[in-house]
C-alpha cells in the first residue's frame, strides 16, 4: 500500500486529490496538510512514502517544506503553470517530480506510483524548463564531483543525453543501444555519483558544466 499525503492551502483541492488518490486499491491518503509547516509535521508523524507538494503556500512553502521533508519521503511538486518560475528551485530542493495541477487522474496516479518505486517523474519539457532555467542564471562555480571521473566513457555520454531532456527511449536511438542497455547505464551514474535520481543528474551535469 502506498502511503500519500496531500499539501495544498486550498480545501477543494486537497478533496479532489485524495477521491482521485483513494480510488486506487493499492494507495491510501495518511493526512493532508493546508501549508508547509503542517506539512513537515505530517511527514514527521505519518511517514508517507510519497507527498504531492504544492509550491505556493501561507506561512512555509512548498520548496521549504521540501527540503524538510526529503531525506523522509518523495516528493511530486503540483503547480498551476508549466512555467512556474519556483519549479527549478522545488526540483533542486529534492523534489522527486513535477505535475500540473490540470494533469489527467491517471497522469497523478501514474507519478504516485513511480515516484514511490523510487524513481523520477521528470517530462522532457520539464526537463527543458531547467534547461532554459540554467541559460538564464549566470555563470555558476562549476561543482565537478570526483566521482564524475569513475564514469565509463558511455556513462558520461548518457549523462548527458539524460541534461539535454531526453527520454530513455530518445536516447536508445541516439545511441544506437537498447532502451535496457540505457536503462542499465542510468542506474549505474546514478549509483556512482551518489545521486536519487535524474532530476538530480541535470542539475549536476550543469553545475559542472558537463552540459552547456
Amino acid at each position: 500500500m502506498i502511503r500519500v499525503a496531500i499539501v495544498d492551502d486550498q480545501a477543494m483541492v486537497r478533496a479532489g486529490f485524495r477521491l482521485i488518490v483513494q480510488s486506487q486499491s493499492d494507495m491510501q491518503v495518511v493526512g493532508e496538510a493546508a501549508d508547509g509547516q503542517e506539512a513537515v509535521d505530517l511527514v514527521r508523524r505519518e511517514r508517507p512514502e510519497v507527498v504531492l507538494m504544492d509550491i505556493r503556500m501561507p506561512k512555509v512553502d512548498g520548496i521549504a517544506a521540501t527540503r524538510e521533508i526529503v531525506g523522509v519521503t518523495r516528493v511530486v511538486i503540483l503547480t498551476t503553470f508549466e512555467l512556474d518560475e519556483y519549479v527549478f528551485d522545488a526540483l533542486a530542493a529534492g523534489a522527486s517530480g513535477f505535475l500540473l495541477k490540470a494533469a489527467r487522474p491517471e497522469d497523478l496516479v501514474h507519478a504516485i506510483r513511480v515516484v514511490a518505486a523510487g524513481e523520477a517523474l521528470l517530462a522532457p519539457s520539464v526537463t527543458k524548463r531547467l534547461i532554459e532555467e540554467f541559460a538564464k542564471r549566470p555563470e555558476p562555480a562549476l561543482r565537478r564531483p570526483k566521482q564524475l571521473d569513475s564514469l565509463t566513457e558511455r556513462e558520461r555520454e548518457v549523462l548527458q543525453e539524460v541534461a539535454g531532456g531526453f527520454t530513455n527511449s530518445e536516447i536508445a536511438q541516439r545511441l544506437h543501444v537498447s532502451e535496457t542497455t540505457v536503462k542499465t547505464h542510468v542506474a549505474h551514474l546514478l549509483d556512482k555519483l551518489g545521486l536519487r535520481d535524474r532530476v538530480q543528474a541535470v542539475i549536476l551535469a550543469y553545475e559542472a558544466g558537463l552540459v552547456g
